[in-house]
């Protein structure tokens, strides 16, 4: 996926996808474009008549695409998107079909949904399956073997648990640890891990026949027949549906990209992409094949987490250790897996595709590693500044200061990362307002959380001249902390390093120069969003919270109804009593109180 927040001169003349976001990181619009370079561009132009695509501009940030082999793909593509993501500015079909999983939630005590929402929140989803009447009877047959809660609170026990569906986790009836003993088993069956259900089951029935407990046994017994029957079919469901990852990369010397894309029922419902490391030894300038020893590498890395294992893996080539990468991939799905070279037209075209991806995201990143070397040599530093933490401080008069940290990891901005700063130096000292900031973020030396991705920067960008630089210096030999430091100064983009009396002056059009006004930009920008958000919620405090009888309840509907506080303070009483709740003496009220109040200011 390659990001822009300009109309890029580099984008493809081709067909793909591109989807739009606001500063939030919120997809706002989905759309395909027979050339992505065309179509984007049209965004930009001075005059937009349609007042759709002006609101949506209005509230544009940024933007991602994926190129495809034709627009018939890039279609298809947008449509899973907009399905999958539902942008504010796309034009949706609320009762559009969406394929159901099963899911188990991520609760104390668990519940087994069926969901056509697929979330990132932690639950486990199995699926998509084509057919929703086989996944109901699914959770039909599972619930008198396994039961489990479906309420959505817990207040007690229900007519399920008389009728033995539920175990009543809300009364106490069963513990934590019991109830995730059902769980486990529940995903074993969802997993494909039968043979370890129906051992459990002929267990509990031998168990029940020994204690002469012949009803419960009999019960499981035909609970037992009616699972293989299940299972029969579902293997033959599973046989026309088979989940596919269609995987290819794109590699020189420098670098080599592996990108994915995963196929549900026949549907791309995602993508992503990887960098690889340390591939330089069997490859050459002019060797357009990828070494076995890249796919097998990746193979291994990509399937050892928690990602689910499809029953059929699209590959350009033969792998290195393929039988036991394939044995080890059967052990962990618990069910058939195919290692596949493209066979057919469509298999061919489908790798292609993910191959071009590949394609375009290495020489994005070979151009932004461009950049980070031009910016080595020229800082004289010794590794490469891979991830850069940047920082900049905003406020009015001394006012209201707040610090923004910006952080860029291979050139491009990591905005999970980010973070923001009410500052309480009192000002104006911008050397202490920045000194407060350095300090809040890296003090003790335990500022770094790996959990979030975080790591020690290879190089601090200040916002200011040789003073910021000296402060974020004096900070870091207080915390401990060793690693590079600069400051870029705005007047005449001067970039101060330490130990050096005279400023480095970068040529102006270098990657170098261009990548640390890029930095020091964004973490202006992000600086400055915060201190216009923290003074408009001053501003409507300040006044229309401190009118005798305006509670939040109508400052909110003035707000609505005028749509903004200016408007507020220019309407007249008549205009004021409009609104739901102001009366004609509290419209007067309200007008009298902005009038002196704008007298006084």
């Amino acid at each position: 996926m390659t990001t822009s927040s300009a109309p890029d001169e580099n984008l493809p003349d081709g067909p793909g996808v591109y989807l739009m976001y606001d500063p939030k990181d919120n997809i706002l619009y989905v759309g395909k474009a027979k050339s992505l370079k065309k179509r984007v561009k049209s965004y930009f132009r001075e005059e937009i008549e349609d007042p759709k695509t002006r609101a949506l501009m209005r509230q544009f940030h940024h933007l991602e695409y994926m190129v495809t082999d034709s627009e018939k793909e890039a279609l298809i593509l947008e449509s899973n998107l907009i399905k999958k993501h539902l942008p504010r500015y796309n034009i949706r079909l609320k009762d559009d079909k969406r394929y159901p999983y099963l899911k188990i939630t991520r609760e104390d005590f668990p519940r087994l949904l069926v969901t056509r929402i697929y979330e990132d929140d932690g639950a486990d989803y199995y699926g998509p399956y084509t057919d929703v009447k086989a996944v109901r009877n699914i959770i039909k047959f599972l619930k008198p073997v396994f039961p489990l809660r479906d309420c959505k609170r817990m207040d007690g026990p229900c007519l399920n648990y008389q009728i033995k569906l539920c175990p009543a986790p809300c009364s106490g009836q069963v513990t934590k640890e019991e109830y995730q003993k059902q769980i486990k088993q529940v995903k074993l069956f969802l997993e494909g891990r039968y043979d370890d259900i129906k051992a459990i089951m002929r267990d509990e029935m031998l168990d029940a026949a020994s204690e002469k407990e012949f009803e419960k046994a009999a019960a499981l017994r035909d609970q037992l027949n009616s699972l293989d029957d299940i299972l029969e079919k579902q293997k033959m469901e599973l046989n026309r549906n088979l989940d596919q990852d269609v995987i290819a990369a794109s590699a020189d010397t420098e670098l080599a990209v592996v990108v994915v894309f995963s196929l549900r029922a026949g549907k791309i419902m995602s993508k992503e992409d990887f960098i690889m490391e340390g591939l330089s030894q069997g490859l050459t300038e002019d060797d357009n094949s990828i070494p076995e020893s890249v796919y097998s590498a990746f193979l291994k890395q990509y399937y050892s987490g928690p990602r689910p294992v499809p029953g059929e893996i699209l590959i350009p080539q033969l792998v290195k250790d393929e039988k036991l990468i394939l044995e080890w991939l059967r052990e962990k799905k618990g069910d058939m897996v195919a290692l596949k070279i493209p066979e057919t037209n469509l298999e061919r075209s489908m790798v292609r595709m993910v191959a071009k991806n590949a394609q375009i995201i290495k020489d994005n990143q070979k151009e932004f590693r461009g950049a980070l070397l031009d910016l080595k040599g020229y800082l004289h530093i010794p590794h490469l500044p891979r991830y850069i933490e940047a920082f900049d401080i905003s406020n009015l008069s001394g006012q209201m200061a707040v610090g923004s940290m910006v952080v860029f990891e291979d050139g491009k901005p990591k905005k999970n990362a980010y973070r923001r700063f009410k500052i309480k130096t009192p000002g104006p000292d911008d050397y202490g307002m920045m000194r407060e900031l350095l300090e809040r973020r890296y003090h003790k030396h335990s500022f770094y959380d790996e959990s979030a991705g975080e790591q020690v920067p290879d190089l601090i960008l200040v916002d200011g001249g040789r003073g910021q630089l000296n402060v974020a210096l004096d900070v870091l030999h207080s915390t401990g902390i060793q690693t590079g430091v600069i400051g870029l100064a705005k007047e005449f983009e001067h970039v101060f390093v330490p130990e050096v009396s005279s400023p480095i002056i970068l040529p102006p059009k270098s990657p170098a120069m261009h990548l640390l006004q890029r930095i020091r930009d964004e973490a202006h920008r992000f600086a400055i969003s915060y201190h216009r958000k923290l003074r408009s919620q001053e501003m409507e405090h300040s006044i229309l919270d401190d009118i005798p009888g305006v509670g939040p309840k109508r400052k909110q509907k003035l707000l609505k109804h005028f749509g903004s506080l200016e408007q507020v303070k220019s309407a007249g009483v008549d205009e004021l009593a409009q609104v739901e709740g102001i009366s004609s003496n509290l419209a007067l009220v309200i007008q009298e109180f902005l009038q002196k109040n704008n007298s006084e200011s």
